[in-house]
């Protein structure tokens, strides 16, 4: 199975960890993602509050750099799945922003066709491309005994509808049943973590944040698993301040779904990216699977 690929900015930098252990998996259970000759920036949610046009254009230029030979691009961020599909959805169903945004994008001596390229989150291509039955085969080390809280965020599941249920989806939850984890009631597992809104405020944002981790914790989980940068970057790197904030202790790892897969199927966790997080996660992954974890 070949995809085309854009991993976007942050997997370049902070969440490093989200691009090698989604390459790793990949590999692994024969994808081959093939990345986008130079990509740019999705512009994450900012383009869209200046200039609508100026955001479509940015991003439809990574549409039209997809090889005509692949009809389908992987975008493992969040904001980047979301910004690309939404691109491509108003390009169909708006003639004139379609053209506008052609206009553009032939000054660079590019033309993108709405809907020629489908874009995917990497968690539904190995749900339902790969499968149950070629994900349970890859396992060598169960992660029986561990108990996860499946965080979707706000940004896949909706608004845009496809990927899974828009307010309790499930296709991480089935993976993670595969893998052999014991998967936790999460209710706030589409809530959202806040955005951008650390920037902003602190009372709302810490909010947001605690309350994540508290359903976690109340749900006895081990750790959370993401399959955003921008959700992981929050709960991990703002986790200290949340609890200075409210005075409490959370020591809830969190890391992407990805790493957590590829440690089911054997992979060293070095490679995997673990170590990158804040609140590390090894001592969990020490305790939980039986002392197996090394970190080469």
């Amino acid at each position: 199975m070949k995809y085309a690929y854009y991993p976007g900015c942050s997997l370049e930098v902070n969440s490093a960890a989200y691009d090698v252990s989604v390459r790793a998996v990949a590999d692994l259970l024969g994808v081959k993602l093939m990345e986008l000759d130079d990509w740019n920036c999705c512009g994450a949610t900012e383009y869209f509050s200046q200039n609508e046009l100026t955001a479509c254009s940015v991003i439809a230029r990574n549409l039209a750099l997809v090889d005509s030979q692949y009809d389908q691009l992987v975008a493992p961020c969040a904001a980047c799945y979301l910004n690309l599909a939404k691109v491509d959805n108003l390009m169909t169903e708006h003639p004139d922003m379609n053209r506008q945004v052609n206009e553009c994008l032939a000054a660079g001596g590019l033309k993108y066709e709405p809907g020629s390229v489908r874009v995917r989150h990497i968690l539904d291509v190995i749900y339902s491309d790969i499968g149950e039955a070629a994900v349970r085969d890859k396992v060598v080390k169960p992660l029986a005994g561990l108990k996860i809280a499946p965080y979707y965020g706000c940004q896949v599941v909706r608004p845009l509808k496809g990927v899974d249920d828009t307010e309790y989806p499930t296709k991480m939850d089935e993976l993670f049943a595969w893998l052999g984890a014991e998967v936790v009631d999460f209710p706030a597992k589409a809530h959202c973590c806040g955005g951008h809104m650390t920037q902003i405020s602190d009372a709302q944002s810490f909010e947001l944040i605690r309350r994540l981790l508290q359903n976690a914790e109340d749900s006895e989980a081990d750790m959370i698993l993401c399959m955003c940068p921008m959700c992981q970057l929050n709960l991990d790197a703002y986790q200290s301040r949340v609890n200075n904030y409210f005075n409490l202790n959370f020591k809830i790892p969190i890391v992407f779904f990805t790493q957590m897969v590829g440690i089911a199927f054997g992979i060293d966790p070095k490679s995997l990216g673990f170590g990158k997080e804040l609140v590390s996660a090894m001592p969990v992954l020490q305790a939980k699977l039986n002392g197996k974890m090394v970190m080469a």
